[in-house]
C-alpha cells in the first residue's frame, strides 16, 4: 500500500544543470536553491564534486556550498564519483554525500572508468568512509532500468547490487532511470523487489522523462512503496555521459500528480511553478515540464 507522504529530493541545481551549455553563475545556482527551499523542499542536490573539464557546470561546487545560508532542517547533498570527490566534499559543509554506481559495465566505464562491480565496491567504500567522518551518505544505482550502450539491464543484477550496497549502511538506495527508458510495470517490480531484499533501508527513485513515461513511472514507484522521488524544477537535466539522456521529471508536474492523488510532499506547487518560470527566463528558453505553461487547476475561484 502506498504511503500518504512522499519525500521530494530537488536535483535541478546539480543533475538539472549539469548538461546545460549555458553556464549558470554561482549566484544563479544559489538563487535556484533558495527558491526551492522557500517552496518547501527539505532535501536538495546542490553540487557534484567532479572534474571541471568533464562537467564544466559543476566547476564552482565549493563556492556554491559556501554561499548557501539555509535553514538547519534542509539537507544539502553533494554527489561524488570516487574517494577523491569525497575528500573534496568533506572539506565543505554539505550535509549528505551521494555516492554513485552503475548497473552496466559499458556505462560504468564511461561514467567512472570502472566496471559495474568495481563501481559498487567504490560506492560502498565512499559510504563507509563518509559515515566514519560523521556524514550521512546514500547511493544511487545508475542505469538501473536500461543502458545506452548495452540495452536491457538484468533486474537480478540490480537487486544483487542493492543487497551488496545495503551492507555498507547507506541512508537510502536510489534506483535511477538515467536514460528514461523504463515503463511503469518495470519500475513497480524493481522497486518492490529491492525493497524486499534490503530490509529497512529506504528506496529512492530517480527518473527521466526522455520517452514521456517519467510521471507514470513515478506513480508506479509510489505504488511500490518508494519513500522518496527525485525531481528537477522545470524538468531540466540530463547526463553528459549518456547520449540523448534528456530531462528529469519536472518537480511541478510531479507535485500536481501527487497532491491531486492525496499524497503529501510538503512542497508548495505555486511557488514551484513560479520558480520554473523564473528558471525559463534565466535559461533563455522554455523549460520541458508542463505545469508552468497552463492555468492552475482547480483555479482559486473553484477552490473557494
Amino acid at each position: 500500500m502506498r504511503a500518504a507522504t512522499v519525500e521530494i529530493v530537488e536535483v535541478s541545481a546539480r543533475d538539472g544543470l549539469q548538461n546545460e551549455k549555458l553556464i549558470f553563475s554561482t549566484a544563479q545556482k544559489v538563487a535556484l536553491i533558495d527558491r526551492m527551499v522557500l517552496a518547501g523542499v527539505r532535501r536538495i542536490e546542490v553540487a557534484s564534486f567532479v572534474r571541471a573539464d568533464r562537467v564544466p557546470q559543476m566547476a564552482d561546487a565549493e563556492a556554491v556550498i559556501a554561499a548557501l545560508n539555509l535553514p538547519d532542517d534542509v539537507i544539502t547533498i553533494g554527489l561524488v564519483m570516487n574517494k577523491r570527490g569525497l575528500l573534496r566534499a568533506l572539506e565543505t559543509k554539505v550535509k549528505q554525500i551521494g555516492a554513485v554506481c552503475v548497473a552496466s559495465d559499458s556505462f560504468a566505464q564511461r561514467n567512472q572508468g570502472q566496471t559495474s562491480a568495481e563501481s559498487v565496491e567504490s560506492a560502498a567504500d565512499v559510504v563507509r568512509f563518509a559515515k566514519a567522518e560523521g556524514r550521512s551518505a546514500q547511493v544511487t544505482i545508475g542505469a538501473a532500468f536500461g543502458c545506452p550502450f548495452e540495452g536491457l539491464v538484468d533486474p537480478d543484477h540490480v537487486v544483487r547490487m542493492a543487497k551488496q550496497l545495503a551492507q555498507a549502511g547507506p541512508a537510502e538506495i536510489a534506483l535511477a532511470d538515467t536514460i528514461g527508458v523504463a515503463v511503469p510495470e518495470q519500475v513497480f517490480n524493481l522497486v518492490a523487489r529491492v525493497r524486499q531484499e534490503i530490509g529497512a533501508t529506504p528506496v529512492r527513485v530517480h527518473l527521466h522523462n526522455t520517452r514521456n513515461t517519467g510521471i507514470a513511472n513515478a506513480w508506479a514507484a509510489v505504488q511500490a512503496g518508494a519513500a522518496t522521488l527525485d525531481a528537477s524544477v522545470g524538468g531540466i537535466g540530463g547526463c553528459p555521459f549518456a547520449p540523448n539522456a534528456t530531462g528529469n521529471i519536472g518537480t511541478e508536474d510531479l507535485l500536481y500528480l501527487l497532491h491531486r492523488s492525496d499524497v503529501s510532499t510538503g512542497v508548495d506547487l505555486d511557488r514551484t511553478i513560479e520558480t520554473a518560470r523564473w528558471l525559463s527566463q534565466e535559461m533563455q528558453r522554455a523549460v520541458p515540464a508542463q505545469l508552468s505553461r497552463v492555468d492552475p487547476f482547480p483555479s482559486r475561484e473553484h477552490a473557494a
